[in-house]
């Protein structure tokens, strides 16, 4: 059945956004452990409901959480991630979905705090001139396209029709002393992808 446009993508007033939330659905994690390993102590620094907190926590991670607002779900600790100079002690890889508005400025700060990074980004973020100095020579090393658009991208408190998103997702891989060209696969979030571990140890 056809969706209607308004259930598509919309651009909100930036004072609609506030600090621009969009809950991670568990299935997009669910994915990327399916094909990546990752380190067991990880810092999810816009964690905000807790969304992909919570779904390494199942995995048996051990997460720190943080965000610059604080949503009701327990953190480590408030703070500006932009402000942020080093890791949280004992942390080996940053995972988050980073804020849309400020995504560039973010993406640059985790890369320069540390040496293993795995963002989830729209696809398009691939494109534009103005990235060359967070996509190229920056340890690049794979990106997790997802075969079919992720679930309940929605707003944080978005009162319209639910559908899946209207944009095209993926796992960007950053491992800091990697080398060579960018490995580009296509995973899904439904349950029918073979375990594929990569090693995640590229630091």
């Amino acid at each position: 059945m056809a969706l209607d446009h308004s259930c598509q993508v919309q651009r909100h007033p930036l004072a609609e956004r506030g600090h621009d939330l969009y809950e991670t659905p568990d299935v997009a994690v669910e994915a990327l452990l399916r094909v990546e390993r990752l380190p067991h102590r990880i810092w999810e620094p816009a964690a905000g409901r807790g969304a992909i907190v919570r779904a390494l926590r199942r995995a048996g991670h051990a997460v720190i959480a943080s965000d610059v607002a604080d949503y009701g779900f327990p953190l480590d600790f408030v703070r500006d991630f932009l402000t942020e100079t080093r890791m949280p002690d004992g942390t080996e890889c940053i995972l988050t979905n980073p804020p849309y508005r400020i995504v560039e400025p973010f993406v640059e700060r985790a890369l320069n705090l540390c040496p293993h990074v795995v963002l989830l980004l729209r696809l398009a973020f691939m494109e534009s001139e103005r990235r060359r100095g967070i996509l190229e020579g920056r340890g690049l090393a794979r990106i997790h396209v997802f075969r079919k658009r992720l679930p309940m991208m929605h707003r944080d408190g978005w009162q319209g029709c639910k559908a899946n998103s209207g944009m095209a997702f993926a796992w960007y891989i950053f491992a800091r002393n990697h080398t060579g060209p960018t490995v580009i696969d296509r995973i899904s979030w439904e349950n029918d992808t073979p375990c594929l571990h990569r090693d995640g140890d590229e630091r």
